[in-house]
C-alpha cells in the first residue's frame, strides 16, 4: 500500500553517486512518529544528509535487512524554519560546516540564515573563525545545492525521475532545463533508457505543439532508429510513415502523410536521411535511411568489391592438399577441398555449413595450408564465447573483433544532430592490420555497423574468410550480412553438405538438420543426448529445471552446474528469462551469511551468481592474474553476451569483482550493474556464437512471432553434449513449422549489384 512520509534524512547507509540510488536512515518530521527512525531505500540523487523530504513508497519486508520503505518519488523541502535549517548545516551537507559551527551561524541569523548564506555570504565572516574566502565558498556550495535541487525538481515535475534523472543531469549539468525547454526530443536521441514516447509526454507538459517541426522530424528519426534496433538498415517509406502516425498519434489521413513528406524532405536536404528506390523486386517504392546506415551499406559494398581479387596463380597442388591431410590426419570431401583451395585465391570466400558437416575440419586445414605456405593471418569472432571456441577448435589464438581492432573507449560527437554513443578503433584505414588473412567465425552474429569497422581495418591483397551458418538467427543489429552476401552471388560461397559419421551419431545434429528442413523430430528419449519432458506448468518445468542442473546433468555430461545452460525464447512471461532467473539464483545460489550480497533497485546480486554482461562497455578495465595475484595481462572492454561469476562484493569500495571468461577479472561499480544480468537462464538470441555441454529448453507456449524454426534451430545447436527440452510437443512441432521470420529491410545485395565487378 503506497503511503507519503515527511522526514529528513539522517545519514546514507550506502549511496551511489553515479545512478543516485541509496540506502539511507530517515527520521520522520511529520506529526505521526516524529523522532522515530527508520530505513528508505531508492533513487534518491539531489538530496543530501540534513535534507527533509517528502517522500511517497511503499514498505516492504527485505529478508536480510528487515522492514523498508521503498521509496518510488519524493521531492526535497526547503528548511523552513531555523531547526530544520540547522538541522541541514549540522548534517555536514556543507563542507566546512560541523554541528558547532552550524548551531552559532543559525544562533546569528535565524529563519533567515539560508536567504544569507545564498545571496549575502560575505555576512558569515561576522563570525569569528569565518574568513571571507570560506564564506565565499559557502556561498558558491549553497547555490551549487539549490540548483542540483531544483533541477531534480523540475525534473521531477516533467515525469523523470530514478535513474533518468540521473543520466540527464549527468549528460547536460547545469543546462538540464535550457536543453529540455528548447527540444525535449534531444533526449530520446541522447540518452539511454528515455524513447519517444517518454520525450513526448515531457513536451506535452511543456506546451509542445503537437505539429512542431522538431517534434515530426524526431519522431521520424526515432522511428528509422527502432528500426535499426529490430535489425533493419532500411525502412520502406509507407512502413516510416505508418510507425511515425502511431508514434506521434497523428489522425490518419492526407493532411497527416502531407506533414510527415514535409518533413522528411527538410531531413533529406539536411542529409539526416537517404531516399532511394526500394530494391528491385520488393513491393515497396521507396527506402529511406538514416544517413549513417546508408554510407555503411554504401562503404560495404565497395570495400568488398576492392578485397575481391582472384589470384589463380596462388592455388595449391592437390599434393599441397593431400600433405595437409596426412599431417592433419583427416580425410576431405570434395567440397572442403574446393574450400581450401579457393581460401588461397580468392580475396573473399565465404564458407558456410550446419552443424557436423566439417567447417572446423575445413579450417584446421587452411589454416595449416596458410601455415605452409609461409602466409600470415588471424583468427577473430563477434563475442568472446566464440572466440574461446575457435581457440579450442584451431589450437591457435582467437580473439574478439572489437580486440582484434583494437576498441578503445567510447567517445561523443557533439554535434547535436547526431549525437550517439560511438566505438573507436585503434586498427582502421589509416592503421590497417598487417597479415595475408583473416579469418572471422561465427559470421551470422555480425551486424553491419561492426563489419564496416572490420573491412576499413583490411588492405585490398588481404584474403577474407567468413565462416558461418546461415540458418542461425541473424545479428542483433542492423543487417543480416551473412545471408546478404551468400544471396548477392558476388562472391566465392562453399556450402558443406556432408554429416560426417561420427556426427551422424548425434541426435542432437540430426534432429537440428531435421528442424532446418522443416521435418518433425522424434521425442522418445530413447537418445542419448537428446531428451524432452512432458510438462504442462511453468512450476513444474522451474523445479525439474533446477532438479536437471543441480544433480542429473552435471555427471551425465562430466561439466558443473554453471556450464549448463538454460535457454528460453522469451525475456518475460512464466517462464521468460526473468522468472527464470529469480527461481533459479534462489535455488542454486540462495542466501547464506557467507556470502556478501547486495540489493539494487529489486534486484539481488550473491557472491556466487553466474552472470552476463548485457551492454559493451569499452572503458571497463579487466586483469589476468598469475601466481600470487600478480598481473600478467590487462585491457579494456566488457562485451554483450560475456559471461562471468561474481568472486567478491565490496561495499567499501562500492565494487563487484566478476570473473568473465579467459579469467578476465573486473570490478564493476555497483552503477555499472545495471548493464548487468543474472544469467542462469537467457534468451536464445543471446545465446549465439555460444556452446554449452548441456542446454534445457524449457517450451510451452508464448508468442508466435518467438517461436519459429530459426529460433529452435539456434538454441538446439548450442548443445555439445546434451539437449532437454521440457514442456509441450505441440510447442515444438509449432516452431518446427513456423517459417514466419521478421523481414528485415536491407540494401546490400543491391549496393553490391550497383558496383561493377
Amino acid at each position: 500500500m503506497s503511503v507519503t512520509v515527511t522526514a529528513y534524512i539522517d545519514h546514507f547507509i550506502y549511496r551511489n553517486t553515479d545512478t543516485g540510488y541509496g540506502v539511507a536512515d530517515l527520521i520522520f518530521a511529520g506529526d505521526e512518529g516524529e523522532g522515530d527512525s527508520f530505513t528508505a531505500v531508492g533513487t534518491l540523487r539531489g538530496c543530501d544528509e540534513g535534507d527533509t523530504i517528502e517522500a511517497t513508497g511503499e514498505y516492504v519486508d527485505h529478508p536480510v535487512y528487515g522492514r523498508q520503505l521503498r521509496i518510488h518519488t519524493f521531492q526535497v523541502l526547503a528548511p523552513t524554519d531555523a531547526v530544520a535549517m540547522e538541522r541541514y548545516l549540522a548534517s555536514g551537507a556543507i563542507k566546512g560546516i560541523g554541528e558547532k559551527l552550524a548551531h552559532r551561524i543559525v544562533k546569528q541569523f535565524g529563519d533567515d540564515t539560508f536567504r544569507i548564506m545564498e545571496e549575502e555570504p560575505e555576512r558569515l565572516a561576522e563570525l569569528k573563525g569565518i574568513s571571507e574566502r570560506i564564506a565565499r565558498s559557502i556561498g558558491i556550495q549553497m547555490r551549487e545545492k539549490r540548483e542540483q535541487r531544483e533541477l531534480t525538481l523540475f525534473l521531477q515535475q516533467i515525469g523523470i525521475g530514478g535513474r533518468l534523472s540521473a543520466r540527464i543531469i549527468e549528460r547536460y549539468g547545469d543546462s538540464t532545463r535550457q536543453v529540455i525547454s528548447e527540444n525535449p526530443y534531444r533526449l530520446a536521441e541522447e540518452i539511454d533508457g528515455i524513447g519517444f514516447r517518454t520525450a513526448d509526454e515531457i513536451a506535452g507538459k511543456l506546451g509542445i505543439r503537437a505539429d512542431a517541426e522538431y517534434r515530426v522530424t524526431g519522431g521520424l528519426l526515432y522511428a528509422l532508429a527502432q528500426g535499426a534496433a529490430d535489425g533493419h538498415s532500411y525502412l520502406p517509406r509507407e512502413m516510416l510513415f505508418e510507425k511515425a502516425v502511431e508514434l506521434l498519434r497523428l489522425p490518419r489521413g492526407p493532411e497527416a502523410k502531407e506533414l510527415l513528406e514535409s518533413r522528411l524532405s527538410g531531413l533529406a536536404a539536411k542529409n539526416k536521411v537517404i531516399i532511394r528506390e526500394a530494391p528491385s523486386g520488393s513491393a515497396e517504392r521507396q527506402a529511406v535511411y538514416a544517413a549513417g546506415l546508408w554510407h555503411e551499406e554504401q562503404a560495404i559494398a565497395g570495400m568488398l568489391r576492392d578485397l575481391d581479387i582472384c589470384e589463380p596463380e596462388l592455388a595449391p597442388t592437390e599434393a599441397e592438399i593431400d600433405a595437409v591431410e596426412r599431417e592433419q590426419n583427416i580425410r576431405l570431401d570434395h567440397e572442403q577441398r574446393e574450400a581450401v583451395k579457393r581460401a588461397m585465391t580468392d580475396g573473399v570466400l565465404i564458407l558456410t555449413g550446419g552443424p557436423g558437416t566439417g567447417k572446423t575440419t575445413t579450417l584446421g586445414a587452411i589454416l595449416r595450408l596458410f601455415t605452409n605456405q609461409g602466409r600470415s593471418f588471424v583468427l577473430a569472432a563477434p563475442t568472446g564465447r566464440a572466440a574461446k571456441r575457435m581457440t579450442e577448435a584451431t589450437g591457435m589464438e582467437a580473439r574478439t573483433i572489437h580486440r582484434l581492432l583494437e576498441v578503445t573507449s567510447g567517445v561523443r560527437d557533439e554535434d547535436r544532430e547526431t549525437v550517439e554513443r560511438r566505438v573507436r578503433f585503434n586498427r582502421n584505414e589509416d592503421y590497417p592490420l598487417e597479415t595475408d588473412a583473416v579469418v572471422i567465425d561465427e559470421m551470422s552474429m555480425v551486424d553491419m555497423h561492426l563489419f564496416y569497422s572490420l573491412l576499413k581495418a583490411v588492405t585490398p591483397g588481404t584474403h577474407l574468410v567468413l565462416i558461418g551458418d546461415a540458418a542461425q538467427l541473424p545479428s542483433v543489429g542492423p543487417g543480416q550480412v551473412l545471408r546478404d552476401l551468400i544471396e548477392s552471388g558476388r562472391f566465392s560461397v562453399v556450402a558443406l553438405r556432408q554429416i560426417f559419421r561420427q556426427a551422424a551419431q548425434s541426435d542432437i545434429v540430426m534432429n537440428a538438420h531435421r528442424i532446418h528442413a522443416g521435418e518433425s523430430i522424434v521425442l522418445d528419449n530413447q537418445s542419448r543426448d537428446f531428451f524432452f519432458l512432458a510438462r504442462d506448468r511453468a512450476e513444474v518445468i522451474i523445479k525439474h529445471l533446477v532438479l536437471l542442473i543441480r544433480d542429473k546433468l552435471p555427471d551425465y555430461v562430466g561439466a558443473p552446474p554453471g556450464e549448463i545452460q538454460v535457454l528460453t525464447p522469451m525475456r518475460r512471461g512464466p517462464l521468460g528469462a526473468e522468472t527464470l532467473n529469480r527461481a533459479l539464483q534462489q535455488s542454486l545460489n540462495p542466501p547464506d551469511h557467507r556470502k556478501a550480497e547486495l540489493q539494487l533497485g529489486d534486484r539481488i546480486w550473491r557472491v556466487g551468481d553466474k552472470v552476463m554482461q548485457t551492454r559493451n562497455d569499452y572503458s571497463a578495465v579487466w586483469e589476468v592474474q598469475g601466481y600470487n595475484g600478480i598481473v600478467i595481462e590487462h585491457g579494456e572492454g566488457v562485451f554483450n553476451g560475456d559471461l562471468g561469476i561474481i568472486t567478491a562484493i565490496d561495499h567499501t569500495s562500492q565494487e563487484i569483482t566478476v570473473q568473465f571468461d579467459f579469467r578476465r577479472i573486473v570490478r564493476v561499480p555497483f552503477s555499472g550493474m545495471e548493464d548487468m544480468d543474472l544469467a542462469y537462464a537467457m534468451t536464445i538470441h543471446k545465446s549465439q556464437g555460444s556452446e554449452y555441454p548441456a542446454v534445457l529448453l524449457p517450451l510451452l507456449g508464448g508468442p508466435r512471432m518467438l517461436l519459429n524454426r530459426n529460433l529452435l534451430y539456434t538454441a538446439v545447436t548450442r548443445a555439445k553434449s546434451c539437449v532437454v527440452v521440457l514442456g509441450s510437443r505441440e510447442t515444438v512441432e509449432e516452431m518446427i513449422g513456423n517459417v514466419e521470420e521478421m523481414k528485415r529491410y536491407t540494401g546490400l545485395i543491391e549496393r553490391l549489384h550497383e558496383l561493377p565487378a
